[in-house]
């Protein structure tokens, strides 16, 4: 089994090929503006499993996952000479869901930020229930209160 560390420096190296493949070689036209985010390599460093982003639509999004599909075995194949490993590992792509996560909580900031603001004009606005000092200070009328010096 292959330490934590070999397989992280191959998670980045094959990043990088990856990158550079669907930069310069990879032709095919359903493929669209795509980002390789992160390559996670197993222990074994039998498979690795490539992140990436598209920009555009759905649309979009699924025609460059079919481009990729169909290029997974020349990307590979460039993967294994690069890397010079005995055994070159298989490629899974998946869809990375960052930016999607990013608008959701960039929108649940923005409404939480509203809530806050409509928050702080009520209080802006609002009195007390009762005294606005509602705790007795020493030298005031104890008398009245029932207490005796």
């Amino acid at each position: 089994m292959a330490d934590t560390g070999r397989a992280r420096k191959l998670a980045e190296r094959v990043q990088q090929v990856v990158a550079q493949m669907l930069d310069t070689r990879v032709k095919d036209p359903r493929l669209g503006f795509v980002t390789v985010t992160e390559v996670r390599v197993t222990g074994d460093l039998q498979h690795a499993d490539v992140y990436y982003t598209v920009l555009g639509d759905d649309e979009a999004r699924a025609d460059s996952a079919k481009a990729l599909e169909s290029a997974k075995g020349i990307i590979r194949s460039e993967v294994g000479k690069q890397t010079g490993i005995r055994l070159t590992p298989t490629l899974a792509f998946h869809l990375d869901a960052v930016p999607e996560t990013a608008a959701h909580l960039e929108e649940a900031l923005a409404a939480a930020a509203r809530r806050d603001a409509e928050v702080q004009r009520l209080a802006a606005a609002a009195t007390y229930a009762g005294d606005a000092d509602p705790y007795r200070r020493p030298g005031e009328d104890d008398e009245e209160h029932g207490e005796r010096s």
